[in-house]
């Protein structure tokens, strides 16, 4: 008698709690919901141009920045003078993809996860005697660089007015050592960490 007694309150009890609830509008749930985290921003995708990065005028431009463990492109543009002589224009052109990868991602840019590893101060030179009459002698030996900013620069280059359009762009350092052409792959593009880009002695091309 005593057990059908507490069996028949603990159903009144959860009767009335329903009631309560439905009353509050609370639908009443056996299972427990977990929604989990607020969604966050996606990854590596900006949803419109960032016009805060685009000079008014300029030479239209892509460059490889950093996003996740991939290079991921992002529109730019360089000031390059009219009438420029095309192997000073290549070096112009180089000098201002530079630029544009040293400077730090926007607000909007940081927030979709880009990133740059190439540091400021980078100049380019013009080729030396021998050397083949593409050639970017850079401030900081190619070598010296870490292997993100090397992945960055190379197929910013490549894939610009900078280099010949073949993939590959042919670098130098300050010191006495041969240029050397670089080549921009799938795999660089993919882990640029981990994937240096291939290069091979470019004296005599």
């Amino acid at each position: 008698m005593t057990t059908r007694l507490a069996a028949a309150s603990r159903s009144l009890a959860v009767a009335a709690l329903a009631v309560l609830l439905a009353g509050c509008g609370i639908r009443a749930t056996e299972v427990p919901t977990n929604f989990g985290p607020a969604p966050s921003r996606v990854q590596c995708s900006l949803s419109e141009p960032d016009v805060s990065t685009q000079a008014t005028r300029g030479l239209p431009v892509q460059v490889f920045l950093l996003c996740g463990s991939s290079l991921v492109t992002v529109d730019r543009t360089v000031r390059v003078p009219d009438g420029a002589a095309d192997s000073e224009r290549r070096r112009l052109v180089a000098q201002g993809l530079l630029n544009q990868l040293a400077t730090p991602p926007s607000t909007a840019e940081k927030e979709a996860g880009y990133s740059t590893d190439v540091r400021g101060g980078i100049t380019v030179g013009r080729p030396r005697p021998g050397d083949p009459e593409d050639t970017l002698r850079l401030s900081t030996a190619p070598a010296g660089l870490t292997s993100y900013a090397l992945a960055q620069i190379v197929c910013t280059f490549s894939d610009s007015a900078a280099a010949e359009g073949d993939g590959s762009v042919v670098l130098g350092g300050p010191g006495a050592e041969g240029p050397r052409r670089y080549e921009c792959t799938d795999e660089v593009r993919a882990r640029p960490g981990s994937a240096e880009p291939p290069s091979k002695d470019a004296a005599g091309e």
